[in-house]
């Protein structure tokens, strides 16, 4: 009766551990992707990455365009302080707390912002036959037909916003792993 309690108490435990987010995975950093991911024979993924809008968009912040907009809505730190330009300037919205020693918000919008945090999977995804348990550790593949992703940053509330084409945009941050042989 005892271990059966113990038992219980340890599963229910181990529940709510996963369900608050404790046990979340944590993000690595772009420079962590780019140490396979900048080989020709893992698709250059990374080098796609670095000539992307998207690692340079924590850099655009400080630029004196982004401190009018700043201004402009009110804003009473600079664009790259503020939580209101963070959260779609740098991969976990500038204040992450679940991050890895080698996550730098100056990477800007890096590989987890579309993939997930990376700790859980980092490890697995790219061994033969591994997609399905990388996706249950927490990979994302994103979809070049679904915009819904990309929209939580390319929308109206962007003070840059002119529309959002996922198939345009999607060309410019294409990229995959080389067809294997």
């Amino acid at each position: 009766m005892t271990h059966t309690r113990l038992l219980t108490g340890l599963l229910i435990c181990t529940f709510a551990f996963a369900i608050t987010g404790l046990a979340q995975n944590k993000y690595t950093g772009a420079k962590f992707c780019g140490a396979c991911h900048k080989q020709e024979k893992n698709g250059a993924v990374y080098t796609v990455w670095e000539k992307s809008a998207h690692a340079k968009a924590f850099e655009t912040l400080k630029s004196k365009e982004a401190e009018e907009f700043a201004k402009k809505k009110g804003l009473t730190k600079p664009a790259s302080e503020s939580p209101e330009c963070l959260k779609c300037h740098v991969t976990g919205g500038g204040a992450a707390t679940n991050v890895e020693a080698t996550f730098k918000k100056e990477e800007g919008v890096t590989c987890e912002a579309c993939h997930g945090a990376a700790s859980g999977y980092k490890m697995i995804h790219s061994k033969p036959d591994s997609k399905e348990k990388a996706k249950a550790a927490g990979l994302m593949v994103p979809s070049k037909t679904d915009a819904k992703p990309c929209e939580k940053c390319h929308n109206a509330e962007s003070p840059t916003f002119k529309g959002f084409k996922i198939d345009e945009m999607w060309a410019k941050i294409a990229h995959g792993l080389p067809v294997k042989k």
